[in-house]
Order: structure tokens, then sequence, then C-alpha cells
């Protein structure tokens, strides 16, 4: 159970504390526990990850100089066991040297406080890493709600059921064989899951409609991209998908919508999943049409590379990349 949880049933922030002197941990324990915390205190690296394997802290307060196991490395190993997930480490020490403060910060620590310490001060920045850490559970989950909702909403039509999800996996794919950094693959996955996540405001009869759409409902359609901007423009983690998710319609002749961009005036990523988002859709089964084969979708992506659609450059590029992996990379039912 994190902070955020723990704020609904238990008001106490749980805190971790490693000192192999027991002087040391009454001291903690005297001084945190007055406040509020609730304190576990052990006095070796390996009691720490035991415990910190069978517990949700909020925080840990680590001593340097410990036999065995010193601080150091444990701060690190707490770091790869949370993963992904931001869990703050205070690295507390008598130590007072710049050598000992940076090889706190390459092992990840998130502050550094030197013995003798200010009580309030200590408190203070405890109270402030927890408060950060919260906000970050909090961005998390948000995040993880929308990538949900983006999965959820294709359960409404049968016809795109996975079709964001294989959009994401192939737009980090495409973008690896680009050669781009992980940082971009990630996101193109991201951009990829959520690139249809406005039509979340739109009718399953619009949707899954066989017959042309009216001017009204083609104004619906078109809608969706700015839609999807605005679900996750709220979230920090989500600015670097913004521009991908709104303007994967635009098309490099300048004819797509929202804004009718044209050639490289599209953003990078928006160009990507307009090929990917293409490519799926043709391999798959639609209201108003059959699905096709890959060798069929790769001669038609071939044929009209230089129709206006695409980036004709990045085309070519995925047309090699399909080509070569063939039913490794989309294999047909």
């Amino acid at each position: 159970m994190g902070y955020a949880t723990a704020l609904k049933n238990d008001s106490r922030i749980s805190l971790l504390v490693v000192d192999d002197l027991g002087s040391n941990l009454e001291l903690m324990e005297a001084m945190f526990i007055p406040e509020g915390f609730d304190v576990s205190s052990v006095q070796s690296g390996t009691e720490a990850l035991e415990i910190f394997r069978k517990r949700d802290f909020d925080i840990a307060i680590v001593d340097v100089m410990m036999p065995g196991m010193n601080g150091f490395e444990l701060c690190e190993r707490i770091k790869e066991m949370s993963g992904n997930r931001f869990f703050p480490v205070v690295m507390l020490t008598a130590l007072n040297d710049k050598k000992n403060k940076l090889a706190a910060l390459e092992r990840g620590a998130d502050d550094f406080i030197s013995k003798p310490f200010d009580k309030a001060e200590l408190v203070a920045k405890i109270r402030s890493l927890v408060k950060l850490k919260t906000l970050q559970d909090e961005l998390d989950h948000s995040e993880n709600i929308i990538l949900t909702l983006a999965v959820a909403l294709e359960s409404r039509d049968p016809y795109t059921k996975g079709h964001s999800v294989r959009v994401g996996e192939m737009a980090k794919l495409f973008g690896e064989y680009l050669g781009l950094s992980d940082k971009d693959q990630e996101s193109l996955r991201k951009a990829g899951y959520l690139h249809d996540i406005g039509k979340i405001a739109m009718s399953e009869q619009v949707l899954q409609k066989k017959d042309d759409l009216s001017e009204e409902e083609m104004n619906k359609i078109r809608r969706h991209v700015i839609v999807g901007e605005e679900i996750c423009r709220p979230l920090e983690s989500m600015k670097f998908i913004l521009s991908a998710i709104r303007y994967h319609h635009e098309r490099w002749d300048g004819k797509g919508f929202p804004e009718g961009l044209a050639d490289e005036e599209v953003p990078l990523m928006a160009r990507v999943l307009s090929i990917i988002d293409s490519f799926d859709a043709m391999m798959s089964n639609r209201p108003y049409r059959e699905k096709k084969t890959l060798n069929e979708v790769m001669d038609i992506m071939s044929r009209e590379r230089y129709s206006g659609q695409w980036d004709p450059a990045l085309t070519g590029y995925f047309i090699d990349m399909a080509r070569a992996r063939g039913k490794e990379f989309y294999a047909d039912d």
C-alpha cells in the first residue's frame, strides 16, 4: 500500500530506517514517531531488503557507513527493486566530503544529510520527498487509466479490437528501425496506444456504420484527434506525444485534418503513426471491406508511396522493414 492509498486508511507515512547502530535507530524513532510516522528500523542492508520485499514503504533513510552491504549499495538495490516507480532514498552519514555526496547521488540517492543534522530540516525534507512521490504515483495512476481506456474503447467495435495496441507496438519497432532513441521509441509506442482515444466521445453507430458517412458524421470523426489531445494534455508525462495524437491524420500533400499541415510541417511521430495506422487498417477487417494480405498491402503502399498521403521517404523505410521481417512482423491469419 503506497502513500496515495495510505491516505485513505492511515495518515501515517511509512518510513524505513537503516543504520547498524541501535542508538541511532532509537534516535530516529524518537524523532519521527511523535511526528506521526510509521517507522520500521533495521540494522543491516540484508534486513532492509528482506523487509522492503514484504512491505510498501513511502521513503527510506539509509546510513552510509555500515558493515557488509554499505548504504551506497543498499540505495542502488532499493532503486533497482522499485523499477520505474519513484521511491525516495535519503542518505545519512557523518562524512561531509564532496566525494561521498557524489557517490550517493550516482547510486540514485534523492537527498543527502550529514550528521549532526537539524531535526526540523530532516523532517521537512522527508515530508517534501514523500509529497513528490505521492504526486508521481497519482500521475502514473492517471496515465494507466488513460491507457486502459484506450484499449477498452476498442471493445465497443469488433472491427478495431487490438488496433491501438498493434499500432503502438509496430510504431515502436519502426522507431527502432529508424534509429530513434529509446525515449522516442517508447513515446511512439504510447502515442500508438492513444492515437484514437478521442473516439471515446463518438457513438457506436458512427464508429460501426457501413454506409457512407454524412458531412456531420465526418466532422465528428475528424474532431477525435482534437478530443484525444485534450484528454491527454493534463498529464506531464503525455506532453511528448500530444502532437502525434493531434496530427496523425494530416497528409504529406496538406489535404489532411485537423489543420491541413503539409510535408515536414507534420511532426515526425505523427507521420510515423499515419503510416502504421493505414497499414494496420488495411490488414484488418472493417465494416466496409475485408482485410488484405501482407503482400497486397505492401504492393498498395509501394504504388501509393508518392500519392500524397504519407511521407514518401518514411514509407519507403517502412516497406523495407515490413518486407524484410515478413510474417514475423505481421502474420496473416
